[in-house]
C-alpha cells in the first residue's frame, strides 16, 4: 500500500460538519539548502507547472537578453507571468515582440479567453476570438523565441520547434533549472505543460531551494556570477511589476504588492504555489527562504492553495496581522456561500508546520 505524501491541510464545512478535506504538503528551505519547516512529505515529487516560469526565463537573462533587446522590468516580469490577458498585458507582449523580431504567429502556446473576466466579456461582446497574446503564457513563449533568435539561430533555421524537448533552448532551461534545484537533469521528470512547453517535476524541497536561491543567489558562491545577476534581475522585475506577473485581483499580484519587495510569489496549476522570502523578510539578518506548497487534489476551485499559503506565511510571521487582513479575500479562513449568497460553511487550515529547530 502506497503512503500518500500529502496530509490533511484544509477543511471545508457545511454547517458545523466537515464536508471536504484537502490534503497537501509544504517545504520551507534556506538558500544554503537547510530544510527549515515542512508539512506532509517535503520530498513529494510533483510538477511545478507555471511556478517554474522564473527559471524558464533564467538562461535568456543570463545570456544578456535584457541588454541585447533593451527589455524593461515590465517586459521581463511578463516573461515570468501567468498573466490575465488584459489589453495592457497584450501591449507588453507586443512590445517584447517588436523588440525581438518575434511575431504572435510564432507562438505555440495556443489560445484561451482571458482570465480577466471583464476583458473576456469585452471580447465576446465584440465577437472577437482571443489570439495567442491573450494566453497567460504568451510572455514565457515570447521569451523562449527571443532566446532562440539571440543564441540559437541555427535551430531557428532548422525549423526545430522551440518547445521540443531536444531544442537547445529547452535543454539549457532544464540545465539552469536543475542547477537552481541542486539536481542533475536525469533526476527531473519531464512532462508537457498546458501551453505545450516542457515542464518539470521535482521534490518540493528542491523547488523551494530554487526559490530561496532566486531570492539570495549569492549565498555560498554556488551560482556563477552571471547566473546570480540574472536571478536578481528576474526577482526584482517580478516584485517591482507584480501586475504583469498576474493581473487585477490575482493572488500573486496582491501578495507581492503588499510584500513591498520582500516577497516573491508565483503560482501554478493544480494547486502549486511557489514563494520566495528575501533576506531580512522575517527580521534583520533573517535568511532568504523558498516555500513550495502543493494541494494534492489539484485544488479545482483555486482557493485552498492561496489560503494555505497565507497560513504558512502567518506561521512564519512573514506577514503582519494587518497585511493578512488586507488579503482576507484569499484566506486563511474563508466563508463559503451558495448561489443565493447565503453562508453555508467555511474553509480553514488544519495544519501546523514542523520546525527543524
Amino acid at each position: 500500500m502506497t503512503t500518500s505524501p500529502y496530509q490533511p491541510i484544509y477543511e471545508l464545512t457545511r454547517g458545523e460538519t466537515v464536508e471536504s478535506i484537502h490534503c497537501g504538503a509544504v517545504a520551507v528551505v534556506e538558500a544554503r539548502g537547510r530544510l527549515v519547516a515542512w508539512y506532509g512529505n517535503p520530498d513529494a515529487i510533483t510538477f511545478l507547472r507555471s511556478t517554474a516560469k522564473p527559471f524558464q526565463a533564467l538562461p535568456f537573462i543570463t545570456h544578456g537578453g535584457q541588454d541585447y533587446y533593451e527589455l524593461t522590468p515590465r517586459e521581463i516580469a511578463l516573461m515570468c507571468a501567468s498573466h490575465s490577458g488584459t489589453d495592457e498585458h497584450v501591449a507588453v507582449a507586443q512590445s517584447i515582440q517588436n523588440k525581438t523580431g518575434v511575431t504572435e504567429a510564432d507562438l505555440m502556446c495556443g489560445t484561451h479567453y482571458p482570465m480577466h473576466e471583464p476583458t473576456a466579456t469585452a471580447l465576446r461582446t465584440r465577437d472577437e476570438k482571443p489570439t495567442s497574446n491573450r494566453h497567460n503564457c504568451s510572455g514565457k513563449h515570447t521569451g523562449m523565441l527571443a532566446f532562440e533568435r539571440m543564441v540559437y539561430p541555427d535551430a531557428l533555421q532548422a525549423s526545430l520547434p522551440y518547445i521540443d524537448f531536444s531544442h537547445p533552448v529547452q535543454e539549457e532551461i532544464l540545465q539552469a533549472f536543475t542547477e537552481m534545484c541542486a539536481l542533475q537533469p536525469s533526476q527531473v521528470a519531464l512532462g508537457v505543460d498546458g501551453c505545450s512547453a516542457p515542464n518539470f517535476a521535482v521534490p518540493l524541497r528542491n523547488a523551494a531551494l530554487a526559490y530561496a536561491r532566486l531570492c539570495d543567489p549569492g549565498i555560498g558562491g554556488v551560482l556563477p556570477q552571471e547566473r546570480a545577476d540574472a536571478c536578481r534581475t528576474i526577482a526584482q522585475a517580478m516584485m517591482a511589476c507584480p501586475d504583469m506577473v498576474g493581473g487585477p485581483d490575482r493572488f500573486d499580484t496582491l501578495l507581492m504588492e503588499i510584500g513591498q519587495g520582500r516577497i516573491l510569489a508565483k503560482g501554478g496549476a493544480e494547486g502549486y504555489q511557489g514563494i520566495g522570502l528575501m533576506p531580512g523578510a522575517l527580521g534583520e539578518g533573517s535568511p532568504a527562504l523558498g516555500i513550495t506548497i502543493k494541494i494534492g487534489d489539484g485544488d479545482a476551485r483555486d482557493k485552498a492553495a492561496s489560503a494555505v499559503t497565507l497560513e504558512v506565511l502567518r506561521q512564519l510571521q512573514a506577514l503582519s496581522p494587518q497585511e493578512i487582513e488586507e488579503l482576507s479575500e484569499f484566506g486563511p479562513v474563508l466563508p463559503l456561500y451558495n448561489w443565493r449568497k447565503v453562508q453555508t460553511g467555511q474553509g480553514y487550515p488544519t495544519f501546523t508546520l514542523h520546525r527543524a529547530d
